[in-house]
């Protein structure tokens, strides 16, 4: 309790500390806290993260609310900000675009959640045209020699799915990973099926003096041949596009997408972070080179810690070559 009682009054202490000097500082500098932020940080991540938690942590319910508004309200937002903070749009007008540039990318960020989650929560469905259409372009698009002989076929398994219908599969990140998958296949289509040929190929691997001393010989009989370099293709797809949820809902993604997004993140930039990861994690794959496939789990989270440490830094941008607007410099 003593604990706790101490907490909460260092919590009110800093608060109220922090009001006093943040009005300190406006009448030294002649600016508010927006004006230094957008004045004295470059734009990108740092700069919207920044105007994010002073409009969440202003006293102000207008300002808090602002992030919050309908993209289409934002230009009718800045003017308000401008008008409760006292500030004279002619003098500033740069301040105005900063801020609306930033106001997109926040409002921008928490459309995308909600559309990523409405396609996570929609079913694969076999009855559906549109479904089952974006299902053998997957397959079309990873393997163009080798027609598919049947729907309900074991070739599926071929391209990493677990048995003879795909539906199934699909479940914990519903049309969300087939979304992800056809984009990757389709958009990325050469690095896609070299990462499928390279999960399908077998390797031997040599016995280590370590390895020997904690395996039997029997035991590494049966791991020193693996079936293949580690995962299937498709179910690791599947599970890729829930890394890349979690790392969108957690918030931890802002830090790529306010780098690479000039305005608001799209579903666009959401599936080219996919395609990132899953490039990525197949790399990582490799270079822990696994015993076999029971080692996914730890293989796959020590992935996502790493993800997380370079999401830390401000400047991150996970695949930078996506960032399309030079315009962003200028904002």
């Amino acid at each position: 309790f003593a604990r706790m009682f101490v907490q909460v009054c260092l919590y009110f202490y800093c608060k109220c500390l922090w009001r006093c000097l943040k009005f300190v500082v406006r009448k030294l500098t002649g600016q508010c806290e927006l004006q230094r932020i957008c004045y004295n940080t470059k734009p990108g991540a740092a700069r919207t993260m920044k105007i994010e938690a002073s409009l969440k942590g202003s006293k102000s319910k207008r300002l808090q609310t602002s992030v919050n508004v309908h993209p289409d309200a934002i230009e009718k937002t800045i003017d308000d900000i401008m008008e409760l903070k006292r500030i004279n749009p002619d003098i500033n007008p740069q301040l105005g675009v900063s801020l609306q540039a930033c106001l997109l990318q926040i409002v921008g960020y928490r459309n995308l959640i909600a559309e990523v989650e409405k396609l996570r929560r929609e079913p694969y469905d076999s009855e559906n045209p549109q479904h089952e259409e974006m299902l053998l372009k997957l397959w079309k698009c990873l393997k163009p020699n080798s027609p598919l002989k049947a729907r309900i076929s074991k070739q599926w398994c071929e391209i990493g799915f677990q048995g003879d219908d795909p539906k199934t599969d699909f479940r914990g990140m519903g049309l969300l990973g087939l979304f992800n998958l056809v984009y990757f296949a389709e958009r990325d289509t050469e690095i896609a099926q070299q990462v499928l040929t390279d999960s399908l190929h077998p390797k031997y691997r040599e016995v280590t003096k370590k390895e020997l001393s904690q395996l039997s010989k029997a035991e590494w009989e049966k791991k020193k041949f693996d079936k293949a370099i580690g995962y299937s293709f498709a179910i690791v797809g599947i599970n890729i596009t829930d890394l890349a949820y979690n790392l969108l809902v957690s918030g931890a993604l802002k830090t790529h997408f306010y780098n690479v997004a000039p305005e608001a993140p799209t579903l666009t930039h959401f599936q080219q972070t996919f395609c990132y990861l899953m490039h990525e994690f197949h790399k990582f794959w490799i270079d822990e080179d696994p015993l076999d496939i029971m080692e996914f789990n730890r293989v796959r989270e020590k992935f996502y810690k790493r993800i997380l440490r370079q999401l830390q830094n401000p400047e991150m941008a996970l695949c930078p070559h996506f960032a399309a607007s030079e315009s962003l410099i200028n904002m």
